[in-house]
């Protein structure tokens, strides 16, 4: 996998709108909700092109009867893949272009956690910038090392959830 992080791109949000309608027409009354999260969803982050996005459902287990449908997608279907509790699904091989993380809906830490960031950096720009510069320096020194690159974000990406959670459940965030 070749890591390219490039400049915010303004047609990022459609490309969401038009692939959450497609998942959303899929999980159909299992579907609670759906949002664009990761580096795609702040306007102005630079960030690898892949679009994020995290479907809450009313069951967890309920959602790998719709692996087929995913696949004629063509995603990949991953299970949990390192996050218990979550779907992960995966489009574009080597040169991926959307990820979707699904989450029940009763997983409020994991859907909490990544709405506060993607909140969080959108009110913060000073805090997005440093987070592209970071990124972009990493894909610099590790272009085919995806372990490189997610290890040289580790700690940012630590306190940033940790700052980004506190503000959120002040009242900065909607859940």
């Amino acid at each position: 996998m070749n890591i390219r992080v490039v400049p915010y791109n303004p047609e990022w949000p459609a490309a969401y709108e038009h692939e959450a309608a497609t998942i959303a027409r899929i999980l159909g009354n299992e579907l609670v909700a759906i949002y664009h999260i990761g580096s795609t969803s702040v306007p102005g982050l630079a960030a690898k092109p892949v679009i994020d996005i995290m479907p809450t459902v009313r069951s967890i287990e309920a959602i790998d009867r719709f692996d087929a449908s995913f696949e004629v997608l063509g995603y990949e279907c991953m299970g949990e893949f390192g996050i218990p509790g979550r779907r992960y699904y995966r489009k574009g091989g080597d040169e991926r272009t959307h990820q979707v993380h699904i989450f029940g809906r009763n997983n409020v830490r994991d859907i909490e956690r990544h709405l506060a960031v993607r909140d969080y950096l959108r009110a913060h720009p000073a805090t997005a910038h440093r987070y592209g510069e970071l990124k972009k320096s990493l894909a610099r020194r590790f272009p085919d090392d995806i372990e490189g690159y997610c290890d040289g974000k580790e700690v940012f990406m630590q306190e940033l959830e940790r700052a980004a959670l506190t503000w959120y459940r002040c009242g900065k965030g909607i859940l």
